[in-house]
């Protein structure tokens, strides 16, 4: 499947909220706009309830750079100073992910050279990076936390294959070892889940891996519960922390999770709760007792990886699970009824 874009159809340089209040990710388009045309307006994100996710960061990195900014009516105005953004030295007080995919794609035009510190490391930034520099982009350090940008005058088209989604590889796998089951997944990178592959055989899978893919088979045993926290790349991924309170609802024995990433993002939790599971919450940690089955219930999903980790959940229920507001799944996960049917689940989608 191929995505064409062409930038010279542009017409407007307004995000409206209609659009940004269905993905936080929507705010990365505020960097590129300003730094082609010189302005943009951009609606604050909207997206999963899982916390507090400032944007200051975006804002202070490109005023950095030069660019005017008010923040009024819901919408993030910016403009770029006469000649456009200049290169800044910027270090983020908190690795962001999306504030360095901003930045780092807003100083591919600036004039001069901008150094990001303390920038993301996840292998997202590193696929980015790539397909700029493959559209004419100078950049160099990604992956690790110094970026140095030099701003070119204008950058051309591309072609590009992006890379496979570490989490989406990572919730089939989950799947496998939740089910006792055997998966492997195809078109995907071991090295980017590395973390999460140590922990799936801590649960007790066997996992074979070659340059595209990944094996994992369980036997037919119950997974063990494994312990872990969240932590920017290369940690275990926060976006993988769910479907882990999945897996240890019904492993053998008891496993601790502590969330550092997000400070709400244990609200799957209360819905498994519904389903029997023996969880307890206290602030960022989540202490995790295994039970041998879990029972289907009408469960609501909170957030994309929320409701990965609520079909997970009802893989290994007895019963139907009805799973509402699934237009967070779909929103990271294409045709996940369909994948998990051909693995021989028993789910459908219900009009509704």
């Amino acid at each position: 499947m191929g995505v064409e874009v062409d930038a010279r159809a542009i017409k407007t340089l307004v995000a409206p909220y209609e659009l940004v209040k269905t993905m936080r990710a929507s705010i990365l388009v505020l960097g590129p706009m300003v730094a082609r045309f010189g302005e943009a307006e951009v609606a604050l994100p909207g997206g999963c309830a899982i916390g507090s996710r400032p944007v200051d960061l975006h804002i202070r990195g490109l005023e950095a750079m030069g660019a005017q900014i008010d923040v009024e009516g819901g919408y993030i105005k910016a403009k770029a100073p006469e000649g456009g953004l200049r290169g800044a030295h910027f270090f983020f007080d908190v690795v962001s992910v999306t504030g360095t995919e901003n930045i780092m794609m807003a100083a591919t035009l600036a004039k001069g050279r901008s150094v990001l510190e303390n920038a993301a490391r996840e292998p997202e930034v590193v696929d980015l990076a790539n397909c700029l520099i493959a559209m004419g982009a100078k950049i160099q350090g990604a992956g690790t936390d110094t970026i140095i940008i030099d701003g070119v005058e204008r950058l051309h088209g591309a072609r590009f294959n992006v890379m496979p989604d570490r989490i989406e590889t990572g919730t089939y796998l989950v799947a496998a070892a939740v089910t006792g089951g055997r998966v492997k997944v195809k078109d995907a990178d071991p090295s980017t889940l590395e973390a999460v592959l140590a922990k799936l055989q801590e649960a007790g899978a066997e996992i074979t891996t070659g340059p595209d893919w990944i094996e994992l088979d369980m036997k037919g045993k119950r997974p063990k519960a494994v312990n872990l926290r969240t932590a920017p790349y290369p940690a275990f991924p926060t976006d993988m922390q769910a479907q882990f309170i999945a897996l240890n609802a019904v492993a053998e024995g008891t496993g601790t999770i502590i969330e550092t990433v997000f400070e709400n993002r244990f609200m799957h939790v209360y819905e498994m709760l519904r389903m029997g599971a023996n969880i307890l919450v206290e602030g960022n940690t989540a202490v995790v007792t295994g039970v041998e089955r879990l029972k289907g219930a009408p469960v609501m999903a909170t957030d994309l990886r929320a409701s990965a980790s609520l079909v997970l959940a009802a893989l290994v229920a007895d019963g139907d699970t009805l799973i509402d507001r699934i237009y967070h799944i779909d929103r990271g996960y294409e045709c996940i009824e369909e994948k998990l049917q051909l693995l021989g689940a028993k789910i459908r989608r219900v009009p509704g």
